[in-house]
């Protein structure tokens, strides 16, 4: 497998610097991305790095996570408006952690092979750096003229033109310059990969390298993903789609990657999945052919999903969608844990009803109307449920007048309540 081929057909260069492809095809090449620790779970933004990783490891390759401990406490100025909340080393150290753990689902660090994926915490080798020594031996390498002429800077210098940017984000770059050096000379890094936002710090590390080691190294990035709308790629009204379920649910992530549209489904299906051109080629002539399968779209949500969780969240995810748009029963309904039922049911009315209601029995009719105003007249309900329109946890109502008590609970907290197919109820039982 041809690194660089395999990118260039998944669309996932931007910019690669000359001599870059000679050295991956020369001998196995070490390469680094850089992740930011500013939380203990990654996030669907990360998942782009972190699979050029995944193909470079592939490839023969041997890939280094660099979590940046350091710079994470001061803050990347490429693409922000405002400077970042600084991080104390416990905290890092938890989020390294915690971020290594994900990683391993997408990297092999265990298995011996020369090309064994690597992470590394640049606070490791910056915690102990002395102010003074690292303007001597770093600083003095790379002017002022030089770092002012980056993008990110002076982008940053033109959204925020009153507040401008103070010297600490200033010297991000020298920072992440000095990474590249590190690895360099450490590891024998030979390649940084990034967003394409990054290439003015990837390229001052190599200028950096250049000046005071003499070497000569590489750097690629890859397009900054966005929605067809062209907004941010991964960010939902609710916030970060994550990759712990902590955060997001299993139910949550696949439903993500389903509803993505038919053109982004198969530019997604080469960026987030290893699955082979012709795979693709030909889901997107299926795709072509009928659209309203949306075939993509199924298989890119069960690929990432699988992937980022597992076979048993997949299929649970898909289960738990077959309740609102597809036949289901009872028994999956009450097999939901109560995190998914309440993701499953987002959005749809929802009643409160003290406890004692349900305790003591009330008959539907009842609850559905003066309980929880689901049907606007017991007429309507009884005419409804009549003509075999109403049902209770996915079952139908035999009864206008059938007694509804806790055996009907699910969680021993809810009931599901429906109107014709596709009105559905949320009914919370208050304590």
């Amino acid at each position: 497998m041809n690194f660089v081929e395999e990118l260039r057909w998944r669309g996932m260069i931007h910019d690669m610097m000359p001599g870059t492809e000679e050295q991956l095809n020369k001998e196995m090449c070490s390469a680094y991305v850089g992740i930011d620790p500013t939380a203990d779970s990654l996030h669907i933004g990360h998942l782009v790095s972190v699979m050029m990783l995944r193909h470079l490891q592939r490839a023969g390759h041997r890939p280094i996570a660099l979590i940046g401990g350091a710079t994470g406490m001061i803050g990347d100025p490429s693409m922000k408006s405002a400077e970042r909340n600084l991080l104390d080393e416990e905290t890092l150290r938890h989020n390294q952690a915690a971020i290594k753990a994900q990683l391993g689902k997408f990297l092999d660090f265990d298995s011996g092979n020369d090309n064994a994926a690597v992470l590394v915490n640049n606070y490791d080798w910056m915690k102990d750096y002395g102010f003074l020594h690292f303007i001597r031996d770093i600083g003095k390498h790379i002017t002022v003229n030089y770092m002012m002429a980056k993008d990110s800077v002076k982008k940053r210098l033109e959204q925020n033109s009153k507040s401008g940017l103070s010297f600490t984000e200033f010297s991000y770059q020298l920072l992440q310059g000095y990474d590249y050096l590190y690895l360099y000379r450490n590891q024998g890094c030979k390649l940084q990969m990034g967003g394409s936002d990054q290439w003015g710090n990837i390229t001052t590390g190599a200028e950096l390298i250049r000046r005071v080691d003499g070497g000569e190294v590489f750097a690629l990035t890859c397009p900054l993903i966005t929605k067809a709308d062209g907004g941010k790629f991964g960010k939902t009204e609710s916030g970060n789609v994550w990759l712990d379920k902590r955060y997001t649910s299993p139910y949550k992530f696949y439903q993500f990657w389903l509803n993505v549209g038919d053109e982004e489904a198969i530019k997604y299906l080469k960026i987030f999945t290893i699955l082979s051109q012709e795979e693709i080629e030909d889901l997107a002539r299926q795709q072509a052919e009928a659209p309203h399968l949306r075939l993509a779209q199924k298989r890119l949500a069960k690929e990432v999903t699988i992937m980022v969780h597992s076979v048993e969240d997949y299929e649970a995810a898909v289960e738990a969608s077959n309740i609102l748009f597809g036949k289901s029963t009872k028994e999956q309904l009450s097999k939901l844990d109560e995190a998914t039922l309440l993701d499953v049911f987002e959005g749809v009315p929802q009643f409160e009803v003290e406890r004692s209601v349900i305790d003591n029995g009330i008959k539907a009719i009842d609850l559905m109307t003066e309980a929880a105003a689901i049907f606007p007249s017991k007429g309507e309900m009884r005419k409804t449920t009549q003509a075999g329109g109403v049902s209770i946890n996915k079952e139908k109502l035999p009864n206008h007048e059938e007694i509804i008590n806790a055996s009907y609970l699910i969680d021993n907290k809810y009931i599901i309540a429906q109107r014709g197919k596709k009105n559905y109820f949320l009914i919370i039982v208050k304590d």
